[in-house]
């Protein structure tokens, strides 16, 4: 199939960002020190910020293990969840770590165009 590949990746990188996303919440439900100076969050305390991250991390997760076994149910929870880390990742960019916040946002950004241009084969011309 054409982009079973680039699927493959992507799965594997949405599992990666929901791992990611899981510490985050959890660090955020702890209150740890990553948040530096007089940063200022969009939502209210850190956390609220907590729970939408494990709840996105849990989503970005199921999308992964659901796209490697390959069901159409992966892939629209893998669009949902790539698409809802890089509006998370892109209200994060004012924060500490601006660099970090893009880097996330491309990398979901890819994600969801690996998903979202997998198909069948091409029909070989005549």
């Amino acid at each position: 199939m054409r982009g079973a590949g680039r699927t493959a990746f992507a799965a594997i990188m949405l599992l990666l960002l929901g791992v990611l996303n899981l510490i985050y919440g959890i660090a955020a439900l702890d209150n740890a020190n990553i948040l530096v100076n007089d940063t200022r969050l969009v939502l209210t305390n850190l956390s609220t910020m907590g729970w939408v991250l494990i709840i996105l991390g849990v989503i970005q997760l199921a999308g992964g293990i659901s796209l490697l076994g390959g069901n159409a149910f992966g892939r629209v929870i893998g669009i949902i969840g790539g698409t809802l880390g890089a509006l998370g990742a892109l209200l994060s960019i004012g924060g500490a770590f601006p660099w970090w916040s893009l880097a996330i946002f491309f990398l979901c950004v890819w994600v969801t165009w690996g998903i979202v241009v997998f198909g069948e084969d091409e029909k070989a011309a005549l």
